[in-house]
């Protein structure tokens, strides 16, 4: 049985978020209107659990990756026409990356990743390497409810999102923050596992529903 959805989540009003002309809005004032989603039917059945637990461990990915590997990558990033994406010349910060993902919309409310806080400005990190080397950029999701059955769904948006949207030598590690769900480290596993992803990117149902997170974005 599917989780219920939360009724009751804190919501950011849309003017207090972080933007790139005033990064350092007060993120304490709250909305409480808001119009109840419909619970997308059958998503908890697209979890990525159900892949065989001997695929590859989220640990691989902290090593560098080969060419082989950024092809690879590159291959499973879905592009579609009109796809917002960044010049492998611009510098790119944190901002920016929220910028990106801020407007995700969550599949259990008509709201955005941002408005709902699953995604905040200060849980973005970027490493940034030398010239033609890979950078990785560390993105922590703090669900709605700890036992949010849709951690991996969001998460996989997330990475879609970035992937269509960046040059290739950014490599993206996303992870559930902290002690905001009881399944920490086997979802994070589930978002960092390059075969899981490439499954579930396969998957026709999920990218429709995918998709559909990612209209609202600018």
């Amino acid at each position: 049985m599917s989780d219920p959805i939360n009724a009751n989540p804190t919501i950011i009003d849309v003017n207090n978020l972080p933007t790139r002309l005033n990064p350092n809005l007060d993120e304490s004032s709250f909305s409480n209107d808001f119009k109840n989603a419909k619970l997308i039917s059958e998503i908890t059945s697209l979890s990525l659990l159900n892949l065989p637990d001997d695929t590859a461990d989220a640990s691989s990915l902290e090593e560098p990756l080969s060419s082989s590997d950024e092809e690879m990558m590159d291959n499973e990033a879905i592009i579609e026409p009109g796809a917002t994406t960044i010049n492998d010349e611009d510098p790119i910060d944190e901002q920016e990356i929220f910028d990106l993902i801020s407007t995700i919309s969550d599949p259990e409310h008509p709201l955005t990743l941002a408005q709902l806080a699953v995604v905040n400005l200060q849980d973005i990190s970027i490493a940034q390497a030398p010239k033609n080397q890979i950078s990785t950029i560390t993105i922590k999701i703090t669900p709605t409810i700890t036992h949010c059955s849709l951690a991996t769904l969001i998460g996989l948006g997330i990475r879609v999102r970035l992937e269509r949207s960046l040059p290739a030598r950014f490599r993206i590690k996303i992870v559930i923050k902290e002690g905001t769900h009881q399944s920490e480290s086997q979802v994070n596993k589930q978002l960092n596992d390059k075969e899981r992803v490439a499954a579930a990117c396969e998957n026709d149902q999920l990218l429709g529903v995918i998709s559909q997170m990612l209209s609202s974005c600018k």
